[in-house]
């Protein structure tokens, strides 16, 4: 005779097909999994571990609408879960509703003062919003609860750099540095806060380290490209163009442009460097890729005295014209 499975052994079958399926990178199956599980009865404390699970899967799924509500029940079923106020504050993010975001993260702090991740992600917003000294204030929270979170560190210099507080913004760089030397964003914004103190030579030095950092993960493919990276070559050659180094300018902005060949600014800038140097060829040609991967930047073509012994020549006033129509 053969025997029935309880209610628990169906619960707990149900639970392993959805690990299961989440091992074989098959999300949708076990939300399936997940959902039948539910209708079975459980503890709480079960309960909220599947809902925080099926939360995530919908997030990998890019569905943050169903995250939100899976974060919601566990609310419903705890309001003292700090993780799922983060988790729909992350979602609010997502769905571009900051107030709502910040009010959240409110809420997760309040539960749990020591949600380091949740005042990481408030500084975030309120630099986002134009708050700096809330921005501030959150992220000196951060680095409170955790004195080696060397992003914070940087994120907090990168504040005070804007307000122009270089001594302040040196010494939280100078921090991000020494906890993590080939953080690659310390380092650019390290170049940057020289360069204001006009120390054009170290300036270039942290440029250059950066470059070499950067190079190293994005070959490693461990984080994903973003605009420090070109950035440290546009700042480099900037430096050599006002120090009228136009062909060593050149350079620095060829090899950027060999690693990031959408990097809009470095074509003009190279554009406007060929320009000086009445290299007309090679500058129009920098003009029209710089136009075809933003064409707004025919504002800029249109005022900078770099590109006025162009401005004569039939095929530069046939691009920006074109380019005047399609705008």
């Amino acid at each position: 005779m053969k025997g029935q499975l309880s209610n628990f052994d169906r619960r707990k079958n149900y639970i392993i097909l959805a690990e299961n399926a989440y091992s074989g990178e098959d999300r949708k199956n076990a939300i399936k999994f997940y959902i039948k599980a539910l209708k079975f009865k459980g503890s709480k404390a079960d309960n909220v571990q599947i809902l925080y699970n099926m939360a995530i899967i919908y997030d990998e799924l890019d569905i943050p609408e169903k995250a939100l509500k899976a974060y919601e029940r566990i609310v419903r079923l705890d309001k003292r879960e700090a993780g799922a106020y983060y988790g729909m504050a992350i979602m609010y993010e997502r769905l571009k509703d900051k107030e709502k975001a910040l009010n959240l993260y409110s809420k997760a702090v309040e539960i749990d003062p020591y949600y380091d991740r949740a005042y990481f992600y408030m500084a975030n917003l309120y630099d986002e919003i134009g708050d700096k000294y809330k921005a501030i204030y959150y992220y000196q929270k951060v680095i409170s609860l955790n004195p080696n979170d060397y992003i914070a560190y940087n994120n907090l210099g990168s504040i005070y750099e804007e307000l122009k507080h270089y001594d302040k913004a040196y010494d939280m760089i100078k921090n991000s540095i020494q906890i993590n030397p080939n953080y690659y964003k310390a380092l650019f914004n390290m170049g940057v806060i020289y360069k204001k103190l006009n120390n054009h030579k170290k300036a270039i030095e942290y440029y250059d380290k950066s470059i070499e950092n950067k190079t190293i993960e994005y070959y490693d493919k461990s984080i994903e490209n973003n605009n420090s990276y070109s950035d440290s070559y546009l700042n480099k050659s900037a430096i050599y163009i006002e120090e009228g180094k136009l062909k060593e300018s050149i350079e620095v902005l060829t090899e950027g442009i060999k690693h990031n060949p959408y990097a809009k600014y470095l074509y003009y800038n190279r554009a406007c460097c060929y320009a000086r140097l009445n290299e007309i060829d090679k500058a129009i040609k920098d003009l029209r890729k710089a136009l075809v991967i933003y064409p707004q930047i025919i504002e800029m073509i249109n005022i900078d005295e770099d590109l006025d012994n162009l401005r004569e020549d039939e095929r530069f006033i046939a691009l920006t014209n074109q380019r005047k129509k399609d705008i």
